[in-house]
C-alpha cells in the first residue's frame, strides 16, 4: 500500500486571532506569601518604647540644642539693637510672639493630653459600672456622655432619645446599652469609615507604588491620620504628641496580642490561598496591609470609644475590608 500526502481541509477549523500577549500570566506558585510588612514594620516601630538612655540621650541633646539656639539669638538681638535699634526691637517682637506661639501649643498639647484621659476614665468607669450592674453607676457615666457630647449635632438625636427613654431603663445594663445604641451608633458608622478610607489607602498605594519605603510611609501616617480622626469623632481630639502617644498604645496592644502578624484564617487566606497573592506579590501584599490597617482601626475603636462594646457588635475585620476594597482589585 503506497502512501501519499494528506490533504486537510482547514477552512472550517478556528482562527485564532489573537497572540502570546494576550496569554493569562502563569502565576508563581513557589513565591513567598504576602505577609504585611509594611503594617508589621509600622507597627513594630511605634510600639517600640525607647530605652532609659536613649531617652537621656534626646532629651540632653534637645537641651543642648535649645540653649544654645536661644543664647545665639540672644547676642544677635542685644548686638542688633545696639546698632539698629528699630529692627532690634522688630526682632525682639517677633521672638515674643514666636514664644507665645509656643506656648499656646504646649496649652494645646496638655489640654489633649487631658482629654484622653478624661476617655480613658469614662471608659473605665463604664466597664466597671458594666461589671457591677449597678443603676446609680450606670447613670453617672451616662451622664459624663451626655455632658461630654453636648453641644454635637452628630449626636443631637441619639441624646434626646436617651433623655426620653432612660427614665423606663430600670437597671445599669440596660440604661448602658441604650446609651451605646442612640449616642454612639452614629460615631461608630463614622469612625468605621475613616477605617474603611484608610485601609483602602494602604492597600491602594502598596499595590500600585512600587518604591522602597513608600508602603511604609504610607502606611504609617495614613494609620496616624486615621486614628487621630477616630479620637476626634469620639471627642478625645489629641495633638501632634497626644496622636503618637495614642498611636504607640493601640500598636502596643496589637503586638502584644499578636493581632498584627498573618495568623487568622482571614489573613490567612488572603496571603497565601488568594488568587491575588499568587498572580501578583503586590496586590497581595496591598491586601494584607489594607486588612492590618482595618485591624488598627478597629483596636482604636476600642481604646478611644467611652463605652466598650457590647449592645453593638464590633467591627469585623473581613466587612471592613470587604466594603473599601470593592471594585479596587475586582469583586
Amino acid at each position: 500500500m503506497v502512501k501519499g500526502p494528506v490533504l486537510i481541509d482547514l477552512e472550517d477549523a478556528p482562527i485564532l486571532e489573537e497572540g502570546p500577549e494576550a496569554a493569562q500570566p502563569v502565576p508563581d506558585l513557589d513565591a513567598p506569601a504576602p505577609t504585611g510588612q509594611a503594617m508589621q514594620t509600622v507597627a513594630t516601630l511605634a510600639a517600640r518604647r525607647p530605652s532609659r538612655l536613649t531617652k537621656w540621650f534626646w532629651g540632653l541633646l534637645l537641651s543642648l540644642m535649645g540653649f544654645a539656639i536661644s543664647l545665639a539669638a540672644w547676642d544677635f538681638t542685644m548686638g542688633l539693637i545696639a546698632r539698629v535699634p528699630i529692627l532690634g526691637y522688630a526682632l525682639t517682637g517677633l521672638m515674643v510672639a514666636f514664644i507665645l506661639v509656643l506656648l499656646v501649643m504646649a496649652l494645646r498639647e496638655l489640654a489633649a493630653f487631658s482629654r484622653l484621659k478624661r476617655m480613658d476614665v469614662l471608659h473605665r468607669a463604664g466597664e466597671a459600672a458594666r461589671a457591677s450592674g449597678d443603676l446609680a453607676e450606670a447613670k453617672i457615666v451616662v451622664d459624663q456622655i451626655t455632658r461630654l457630647y453636648k453641644g454635637r449635632e452628630d449626636t443631637r438625636w441619639g441624646r434626646d432619645a436617651l433623655a426620653d427613654k432612660s427614665a423606663d431603663i430600670l437597671d445599669g445594663d440596660g440604661l448602658l446599652d441604650l446609651a451605646e445604641r442612640d449616642v454612639l451608633g452614629p460615631l461608630d458608622t463614622a469612625a468605621t469609615r475613616e477605617i474603611e478610607a484608610a485601609a483602602r489607602q494602604v492597600a491602594m498605594v502598596t499595590a500600585l507604588v512600587p518604591l522602597a519605603l513608600a508602603d511604609v510611609a504610607t502606611a504609617l501616617t495614613s494609620n496616624l491620620r486615621m486614628i487621630r480622626r477616630i479620637a476626634e469623632i469620639y471627642g478625645g481630639r489629641s495633638g501632634a504628641l497626644g496622636n503618637w502617644r495614642l498611636t504607640r498604645a493601640v500598636m502596643t496592644h496589637l503586638v502584644a496580642t499578636g493581632a498584627v502578624a498573618i495568623g487568622d484564617d482571614f489573613l490567612s487566606s488572603i496571603a497565601g490561598g488568594g488568587v491575588l497573592g499568587k498572580v501578583s506579590r503586590r496586590f497581595g501584599e496591598g491586601v494584607v496591609n489594607g486588612a492590618l490597617t482595618a485591624r488598627v482601626g478597629v483596636a482604636a475603636m476600642e481604646v478611644c470609644r467611652p463605652l466598650p462594646f457590647n449592645a453593638l457588635k464590633r467591627p469585623s475585620v473581613t466587612g471592613l475590608v470587604s466594603r473599601a476594597l470593592t471594585g479596587l482589585f475586582g469583586k
